[in-house]
């Protein structure tokens, strides 16, 4: 079954201007699903409109069967979409436990304290400082907090828009454990990455952006060949592929 699907999205800041070019694409529910592409192709501006965050300009957007395009991004978090932006995804002068408990204002009263308890047991490094200031944590454990907070209410289809940008090459180690940990625990993710040799090991399939355009869908495995990958992001042949 179809847990998001995308029809020929066209989106930007200017009207008059897509940075998105009509991009179709969906994804199963259980599914791990990376974005690539060369910078400016347009990956965080699509995840964004998806999100609700970006204006529009074209096409549908669908969560399962319920229509969500342009929807605000409070109202998708109750139709079942979670989002972790790149920056600003946590409140720094805010506890670990605050941050939790700012997220849950979105479920019923009687699930909050359960769905909290259940982000704490599930990310232990925050489990065993719930009072602390989430600005004092490292930037793996920021991303950890930040994904908790979009867990918390369950969604069913988890975006996340680079989450190992600017993380040292453990911190990324951990940030992408915690990933295929969520992961293997059912939900559907779908993330932008530049880090492609680990997104290409975390995920099954691989959409690749150019120029606001989908130049690629299909498995994973067919991106560990380094020519391919040098051809999409770049637009031309490698040196020495036959035509």
């Amino acid at each position: 079954m179809t847990a998001l699907s995308v029809e020929g999205l066209k989106a930007g800041y200017d009207p008059d201007l897509a940075i998105v070019k009509g991009v179709s694409f969906s994804v199963d529910y259980g599914e791990a699903v990376c974005i690539l592409g060369p910078n400016g192709a347009g990956k965080s501006t699509m995840i964004k409109a998806i999100a609700g965050l970006v204006p529009i300009l074209g096409g549908s957007v669908h969560l399962g069967k319920k229509p969500v395009t342009g929807l605000p991004p409070h109202t998708l978090v109750r139709q079942g979409l979670g989002f972790v932006p790149q920056t600003e995804n946590i409140f720094t002068r805010l506890t670990i436990l605050e941050n939790l408990q700012i997220a849950a204002q979105l479920l019923q009263a009687a699930d909050r304290q359960t769905r909290i308890d259940a982000m704490l047991e599930m990310f232990p490094d925050l489990g065993r400082r719930p009072g602390e200031l989430a600005g004092a944590l490292s930037g793996g454990q920021r991303q950890m907090l930040a994904a908790a907070r979009a867990l918390l209410t369950e969604p069913e289809v988890l975006v996340l828009d680079e989450p190992s940008a600017g993380l040292s090459p453990k911190l990324v180690g951990q940030v992408f454990e915690t990933l295929r940990q969520i992961s293997d625990a059912g939900v559907t993710l779908v993330l932008v990455e530049q880090n492609v040799r680990a997104a290409l090991v975390l995920t099954g399939r691989a959409l690749v952006l150019v120029d606001g355009q989908l130049a690629h869908d299909g498995p994973t495995d067919d991106l560990h060949d380094n020519r391919l990958l040098g051809e999409l992001f770049l637009g031309h042949r490698a040196k020495g592929a036959s035509a």
